[in-house]
């Protein structure tokens, strides 16, 4: 059917007809409202957790379209569902909370908000664009409700808090997500991206994002006056010799074709020149994509730093302790048979030219919780590039010379970046709704 469509639009266009997109129309019309949404959600951000306004006046946005809208669940998060006839459950879900980042951007709706933090005050920032999330979510919930005619089942909208901490979709499951509401048939999201060109889109099938684990290693010694070190067992010495030997781990006993990575982020340990601490704290991020090579790092990082402290003749009662939070961030797996049928109707709707397959990357998700969660729920994340045309042409596309997401100087060009991230996710839920 879809060859025929194309056909046919092709013909049209060589005829030199005009192509009436009903889409896209509504969807250009919607862009004043969408762009003084976006610019008041980017002046407005709030850290994880603490998403109170932002949730407010997003289900202030559901609920003006017409959707049962429930608030407070895992916290501050937003679950909007509209029952439309018979047929499948389709969820929608955008992150809401902003990091601790001061802006620089120098935009006339560049965030001004500042907050205390442990460390001192600090800017509060959009700066992985969830703005831009919350906002193609409210563009698609504005076309689906206005259109009921063109879909049948039952869509859910959610906004989720504390995706950058990990925490939002576990606390929104454990909160009865699957329990209080329909379990979706499909679960999609888009992330923007600081690599890529406003206005295209970027999906892979399978492994997308990582594993991500934060690792804490308590190394125990005998501390002293570092004029004697013969009358200590130093823990810096060991802590040393564990960084050094975890480089082995990955180079030496992770198959060189499978992703994973360990890094020492910090090593904390001593107070002063000559004195022999009796204590040093390693903190790791580890990153992976599958269960098996997870568990291999994990257990390869225990048996790497007991071995280390053993060898310092530290004794068995003060070896070293290695501990992990099981509530990690999953690797985000887009289900292939949903993926490649999004990817075929994008490729469609967008062109060969706009829609890119980029390689998995080593960065966390918690959306692979949703299909975790439930294994009969089909997912896909999808990208929409964010970067200012002239930027990509100044940079040759060379994504190490824009800023990244995270970067105090991320400024997604708001138009083309919104434009085509809601033009796609109403494509890809009205295409959902008819499997």
């Amino acid at each position: 059917m879809r060859p025929l469509i194309s056909a046919c639009l092709a013909a049209m266009v060589l005829s030199g007809q005009a192509v009436a997109d009903p889409i896209r129309d509504a969807v250009t019309a919607d862009q004043s409202y969408l762009l003084s949404l976006y610019k008041h959600l980017h002046a407005n951000p709030e850290l994880s957790g603490q998403e109170v306004e932002t949730a407010k006046r997003l289900a202030k946005e559901l609920r003006s379209q017409g959707f049962d809208v429930t608030e407070g669940v895992g916290g501050t998060g937003v679950v909007a569902v509209m029952k439309n006839g018979d047929g499948p459950v389709v969820m929608v879900r955008a992150d809401m909370d902003g990091l601790p980042v001061t802006e620089q951007t120098g935009k006339p709706y560049a965030s001004k908000k500042k907050v205390q933090r442990p460390g001192g005050e600090v800017g509060v920032m959009h700066a992985c664009g969830h703005d831009i999330h919350i906002t193609s979510l409210v563009g698609t919930a504005r076309y689906l409700s206005s259109n009921k005619d063109e879909w049948s089942g039952t869509l859910i909208m959610i906004g989720q808090p504390a995706e950058e901490t990990g925490e939002g979709a576990r606390a929104m499951l454990e909160d009865g997500l699957y329990t209080r509401f329909p379990v979706p048939d499909h679960a999609i999201a888009l992330h923007d991206s600081a690599g890529a060109k406003a206005g295209t889109i970027g999906l892979r099938s399978g492994y997308a994002m990582a594993n991500v684990d934060m690792v804490d290693i308590i190394v125990h010694g005998e501390g002293g006056h570092g004029a004697y070190p013969h009358t200590t067992k130093d823990p810096i010495v060991v802590g040393a010799r564990i960084v050094d030997a975890l480089q082995t781990l990955v180079s030496r006993e992770i198959d060189p074709q499978a992703a994973a990575v360990v890094t020492v982020g910090a090593f904390h340990a001593g107070s002063k020149h000559n004195i022999i601490s009796d204590e040093a704290h390693l903190q790791l991020t580890v990153r992976s994509y599958t269960d098996e090579v997870r568990n291999h790092l994990l257990s390869g990082i225990q048996r790497i730093a007991k071995a280390q402290a053993q060898s310092a003749g530290i004794a068995e009662d003060r070896l070293p302790e290695v501990t992990w939070d099981e509530h990690y961030t999953p690797a985000l797996f887009n289900t292939e048979a949903q993926t490649e049928t999004l990817a075929a109707m994008f490729i469609e709707r967008f062109g060969a030219d706009r829609v890119l397959e980029p390689a998995p990357v080593m960065g966390g998700e918690d959306f692979a919780r949703y299909h975790r969660a439930n294994r009969d729920t089909e997912s896909t994340l999808f990208w929409v590039g964010a970067v200012p045309a002239a930027d990509w042409e100044r940079t040759g596309g060379d994504p190490t010379k824009l800023p990244s997401l995270h970067s105090p100087f991320f400024a997604p060009d708001p138009e083309p970046t919104i434009a085509a991230g809601t033009e796609a996710m109403i494509a890809a839920a009205l295409t959902l709704f008819q499997e």
